[in-house]
């Protein structure tokens, strides 16, 4: 077989995953927190973007672009949401469009004249007010204030230690040891240290440890110290006086109570059916974890990506949250001046390119979240207006169906994003729940909306009467939903609700001293 050279021509077609295509995947499953980060970090890099201001929003940069953050669509007409006409404008001007200098004037920016000379007060109009509001800390500037900075400082469990320990351990050998051991505590505010450890770090006597930590446990807050869930509850009962034999033997065998053994606790503690629910009312006064009403990290509140509200048409009005939209500047009359006297133009080239990928990633960033949550409205219809028990079973690919978007993207966009409704906050990703069947072919049902219904179900049961996950599946067939009975126990104990059995133990309980 003779062997030759011989030329080919192909033509096929690939997906190449370039940087900038990676980093606008990354763009859209980012967070506020994260995009805010991500765009502080260009903006440091890049000459030419800059963060804009409240000022520069309303329209006194003319000279760059600026972005319209008017995004918004009603949740019944699909096919007009994302038109481009529909927008109120691009997202980013072009300086020779004079759009700025318009709204320059239409919002008339001159607020110097707000409050007269003689101090007399008058009315302002609906600009001049939000100038005032913006511009209470920051004076001339402008500058915006955070409400974060009028909140009063958190203190932590352990400052709250160090303040009395000076009035408890004077000596100066008991206080460090003292400040040994509060370093040890969790943020429940357990103690996690082996004494003997710290008898040998320290140099210490047993005895002196010993002592110490006695004295601790008597610190504010009770129960502060413990070692174990059973001492920290003794130390809180032993504070209030009411640690006697009974008690003790109750708390000694705290997995009885756990498991409503009712029974085997009247006859280890001596006591009556009463006196045990006594006991058991005074336990749950108690705090199982003292150092948990001190806050170790800040909190942060979320922040919704998407607002619904109702419209006077009867539909939803779908918009995006301006506070969660980045406004980013691009200067391109900085660019011109710069470039005419700059020998680096490559640089500055490289920069603008790099900026001007930027808006455009965040436009498509912000016109995918609208599809995708508008799609979500338009579904979740009956949701909005019935409740829970409305909601609809839908998955990734009925909405990545209906906007023409692949189901990787519209899971990267209900990735940690969160939209405000009139029934509350909800994660985009809490409206998609399975399907579960329905009797004789019927509507499926939401998943959430069968969890809802058990928890109904189970909450209006009486002591006498506690439903069984069987009586559980008859009652959910009698309305129309097919599920099984491991399904049942499977979202129960979901839902941390406890068996029928156990259900029964404390309901009569209950019933019979009343609510704890």
């Amino acid at each position: 077989m003779a062997l030759s050279a011989n030329l080919f021509l192909r033509q096929s077609q690939s997906l190449v995953m370039t940087p900038q295509l990676m980093q606008s995947i990354q763009l859209l499953q980012m967070t506020h927190f994260e995009l805010t980060q991500f765009i502080g970090q260009e903006v440091e890099k890049n000459p030419l973007l800059e963060f804009a201001s409240n000022d520069e929003d309303m329209g006194s940069h003319g000279d760059r672009e600026t972005k319209d953050d008017s995004f918004e669509s009603t949740g019944d007409s699909r096919d007009e949401t994302f038109d481009s006409s529909d927008l109120a404008s691009d997202w980013y001007e072009n300086e020779n469009t004079g759009n700025a200098d318009r709204l320059n004037n239409e919002l008339d920016t001159n607020f110097s004249d707000v409050f007269p000379d003689d101090g007399s007060p008058q009315r302002a109009d609906a600009p001049e007010l939000l100038s005032q509001w913006k511009s209470m800390p920051g004076g001339e500037a402008g500058e915006s204030f955070d409400l974060d900075d009028f909140v009063a400082g958190q203190v932590s469990l352990r400052d709250h230690l160090n303040e009395q320990i000076p009035f408890s351990l004077p000596a100066m050998g008991d206080r460090l040891i003292a400040q040994h051991l509060v370093d040890q505590l969790d943020d429940a505010g357990y103690l996690r240290a082996d004494l003997n450890e710290t008898v040998e770090r320290l140099g210490s006597a047993i005895g002196d440890v010993e002592r110490v930590l006695a004295t601790l446990q008597l610190l504010d807050p009770p129960g502060i110290f413990a070692r174990s869930l059973s001492e920290c509850l003794e130390i809180q009962l032993r504070q209030k006086d009411r640690f006697d034999p009974a008690m003790e033997r109750l708390i000694e065998n705290l997995e009885l109570l756990a498991r409503r053994d009712f029974a085997s606790l009247k006859r280890l503690c001596g006591v009556d059916e009463e006196d045990l629910l006594d006991m058991m009312a005074e336990i749950r006064q108690l705090n199982p974890k003292p150092g948990s009403c001190f806050e170790t990290s800040v909190s942060e509140a979320i922040m919704p990506d998407i607002v619904v509200r109702p419209s006077t048409d009867g539909s939803w009005l779908v918009e995006l949250n301006p506070d969660a939209l980045p406004r980013v500047l691009v200067s391109q009359s900085y660019f011109a001046s710069v470039s005419k006297t700059s020998q680096d133009h490559a640089f500055l080239s490289e920069c603008l390119q790099n900026a001007n990928w930027l808006t455009r990633s965040l436009d498509q960033r912000a016109k995918t979240i609208m599809k995708v949550a508008s799609e979500i409205v338009r579904q979740q219809d009956a949701f909005l207006i019935h409740g829970v028990d409305h909601l609809r079973p839908l998955n990734l690919k009925t909405v990545a169906d209906a906007i023409k978007m692949h189901e990787s993207t519209v899971s990267r966009v209900t990735s940690n994003k969160y939209m405000l409704t009139p029934r509350g906050m909800f994660e985009l990703k809490y409206f998609f729940t399975v399907s579960i069947s329905a009797v004789e072919g019927g509507d499926g049902h939401s998943a959430e909306a069968v969890r809802h219904k058990i928890r109904l179900l189970i909450s209006g049961e009486s002591p006498d009467a506690v439903l069984s996950d069987d009586d559980i599946v008859d009652t959910l067939k009698g309305g129309g939903i097919e599920l099984a009975r491991r399904t049942v126990a499977k979202y129960r104990e979901a839902m941390n609700i406890p068996s029928s059995v156990q259900r029964r133990r404390e309901k009569r309980a209950l019933a019979k001293v009343g609510s704890f």
